[in-house]
């Protein structure tokens, strides 16, 4: 009698899966897609429909044989691939390399969690393959190729004195690096105002001590004025409600007119109470958000810790088990059974003032296209508490799993109930406020605070206040302090400030964000120095150019209006070929435009027509008039590196000089532009923790011939190396964006 197969993408996800279904059940793992469009030409046939041509990826011959073999012999076929567009499409790809006797035994199951229940639920439950989901995702691979495979040539060809490197431009990537660089744009040439600001510290008769700032003076509200530069008339205006300390000479008089003053009372002491509600639970973003803020992992990192909590960690004698749902998902939507569970747990631990009279909702009644058939992020049971699961755990996959499981039970406390006070403190015609907030009672805040304190601007603002103050009440200055300010620009992008305005602006999905970030920075695009994201020379060129030459194309705008189309089709509201044209039609208008005024490439044995080609060991520049004429090139032959240094925007600790990028024969790093003069050096790390030690960081290197690798910066005590940067599961078999 055959058995049931049961096909999945990872080996760890089978592994999981086997020890639920039993004996008459084969789980086979696809290792990720095992179909793709062509590597060496386009594969879309533009003219009729946009059809896509997908072929076998190679490497995946055996798994294909495996796959094909084991169905011939199966009952039924279950094709248990992840709950999202990538899953379906990869569900896709199974059946179409089945006969068609193969196929009427296809049931495609879905679960949101990798448990024996949900498995078992599944099983029982089976449905068919969702064709609108695979339709989105052939859709989204289809604008990738077409963008990869037609402005990638146009890119290298309009930046010959780059760098002999792969460049190229992705749909959703390039928009990211225009944010980038447009932020940086605006740091460079921010001009900075000065302004400043007074703080006082009053007594009272019993020595207690109020931290106040100087917020008003003859009625007038003290603000920093708007821009450095204004007119006569936006003066005027500013300065009918406002007043500004710009200057130190007024700061000096304004000080010298308090410190004069004789009688300091309080003029008034305002409470106000106030709830802060919880946090929702985690969806993909704010994981990765809060992944980065709190435990300073790459979104990467976070997603691949994820995983293989969803794939199932041994937990001794309870088993092999998913620990949490599944890890890409833009709902914040609960199930009732574990927000029953959630509050009972609430109940018992800490008692019934914590415990709403009704359980908290977060639905997303005013966000497009969420993909609610998933749960937010979750732990799988309340009973695998984090005390409870942490000898099972490496430290990484512990503190991200606390960090989920907080946020989750915290969703469902009550509020928090605050008390602000602020106090106004009167010298004539100058006002001084301070204010302190009191919890009054901490409800979700006892667990779970994604707030980062900081309290040292002195600012009068945050600190405490002394009780018994009234009306009236005499105080004694103790001390005046003006101090100096300058504005700042806004601050550079993050990981996780990045993938915030991203999904801000409806760019990018749950399976997107990690590659998103990992791509621009393996590409060189992009460098992240302390977090920070900065743009490469070579980043703002390619910016600069596919800005200039497609600003329609690779604006937030037009992205996300691709994006709202593709859910659209995913919900079945669209059609592709609609949607395809709505992009295609005015790309290949822009991209004509650019070509006829590109400067072409003449053959030096022929007189013909050069361009980039891409073969089986890469890209190469190849005559047009092949076969008549076999003339090829390298890329780094048409390649003329410039000596001009790339800096980095910030300065030398030791002379204070401006650092700059430089190559050694063990990679890139940051060094000073005095040098030899000056010999300060620091190592550029890639933002990762080594995957060997996990104390290191993995950084770039090269060997004697100049080839890049990675390796982690405690050499030789840690020995790991690796020809790519550390890539996780997801990146292995979920969506990325094309590179031609």
């Amino acid at each position: 009698m055959g058995k049931d197969l049961i096909l999945v993408e990872s080996p760890s996800k089978a592994k999981t899966i086997n020890k639920y279904v039993g004996k008459n059940y084969v789980v086979e793992a696809t290792v990720g897609h095992i179909r793709n469009l062509p590597k060496t030409k386009l594969g879309i046939d533009i003219e009729n429909g946009f059809e896509p041509t997908l072929v076998n990826i190679r490497g995946k011959g055996e798994v294909i044989k495996k796959i094909k073999s084991l169905a011939a012999k199966s009952n039924k076929i279950y094709i248990a691939t992840d709950p999202d567009r990538e899953g379906e499409s990869i569900a896709q790809d199974v059946a179409d390399i089945l006969t068609d006797s193969q196929k009427e035994k296809i049931e495609r199951i879905l679960f949101n969690e990798i448990t024996r229940k949900a498995v078992n639920e599944a099983l029982n439950k089976p449905l068919k393959i969702d064709e609108h989901l695979v339709v989105s995702q052939r859709a989204r691979r289809v604008m990738d190729r077409i963008i990869g495979y037609k402005v990638s040539p146009f890119l290298w060809r309009a930046i010959l004195d780059s760098v002999g490197t792969s460049l190229s431009a992705g749909r959703v990537q390039s928009v990211a690096l225009r944010l980038i660089c447009e932020r940086e744009e605006e740091i460079e040439n921010f001009i900075a105002t000065e302004y400043w600001s007074i703080v006082a510290i009053f007594k009272m008769d019993k020595g207690e001590e109020i931290t106040a700032k100087l917020y008003e003076v003859d009625g007038k509200t003290i603000k920093v004025p708007p821009k450095p530069e204004m007119t006569e008339e936006e003066w005027t205006e500013f300065f009918k409600t406002n007043f500004a300390i710009t200057k130190e000479e007024l700061a000096s008089k304004i000080v010298s007119e308090i410190r004069s003053k004789r009688n300091y009372f309080v003029s008034g002491v305002n409470k106000k109470e106030s709830r802060r509600n919880p946090y929702p639970p985690f969806i993909t973003s704010s994981l990765q958000v809060e992944g980065s803020r709190k435990l300073r992992f790459r979104p990467k990192r976070t997603m691949m810790i994820a995983q293989s909590l969803y794939e199932g960690v041994d937990l001794g004698s309870e088993g092999t088990t998913g620990l949490i749902t599944y890890m890409r998902t833009d709902s914040t939507r609960l199930s009732g059974e574990i927000v029953s569970e959630a509050r009972d747990f609430i109940r018992n631990k800490y008692g019934k003032q914590y415990l709403p009279d009704q359980p908290k909702s977060y639905e997303q009644k005013n966000k497009k296209h969420v993909q609610d058939a998933h749960e937010a992020i979750r732990p799988t049971s309340i009973k695998y508490t984090p005390d409870f699961v942490k000898p099972f755990l490496d430290e990484a996959q512990f503190r991200l799993y606390e960090l989920i499981w907080k946020r989750f039970i915290a969703c469902q406390m009550e509020s928090a109930r605050l008390e602000t006070t602020t106090i106004s403190i009167s010298a004539d015609q100058y006002l001084f406020r301070s204010s302190g907030t009191t919890i009054l009672f901490d409800g979700f805040l006892t667990l779970y605070d994604e707030d980062i304190e900081d309290n040292n601007d002195q600012s009068g603002n945050g600190g405490s206040i002394p009780a018994g103050l009234e009306i009236n009440q005499k105080l004694i200055l103790e001390k005046l302090t003006p101090n100096q300010h300058f504005t700042k620009p806004h601050a550079r992008f993050t990981e996780s400030t990045l993938i915030k305005e991203l999904e801000s602006n409806g760019i990018g999905r749950p399976s997107t964000y990690a590659m998103i970030m990992s791509t621009i920075i393996d590409r060189r695009y992009v460098e992240q120095i302390e977090r920070k994201l900065i743009p490469t020379t070579l980043g703002k060129k390619v910016n600069g150019i596919l800005v200039k030459n497609f600003p329609n194309i690779f604006n937030v705008n037009f992205t996300a209006k691709m994006e709202d189309e593709l859910d659209l089709i995913a919900d079945g509201e669209i059609d592709y070929i609609n949607v395809l044209n709505d992009f295609y039609v005015p790309f290949s208008k822009a991209l004509q435009e650019v070509e006829s005024n590109l400067e072409k490439i003449i053959c030096d044995k022929c007189g013909g027509e050069m361009d980039l080609k891409i073969g089986r060991f890469g890209k190469y520049i190849a005559c047009n008039n092949y076969p008549n004429c076999k003339n090829i090139k390298s890329i780094k032959e048409f390649s003329t590196n410039g000596n001009e240094p790339e800096f980095t925007g910030d300065t030398c600790p030791k002379c204070n000089s401006r650092t700059v990028y430089r190559e050694s024969k063990f990679g890139r790093f940051i060094g000073c532009e005095k040098y030899p003069d000056c010999d300060f050096t620091k190592v550029i790390t890639l933002g990762m923790k080594c995957p060997k030690c996990n104390n290191g960081d993995v950084i770039t290197r090269r060997t004697k011939r100049g080839k890049i690798f990675y390796g982690c910066n405690r050499y030789p005590d840690c020995d790991y190396a690796s020809w790519t940067i550390p890539k996780s599961k997801e990146e292995e078999s979920t969506y990325s964006e094309e590179e031609y």
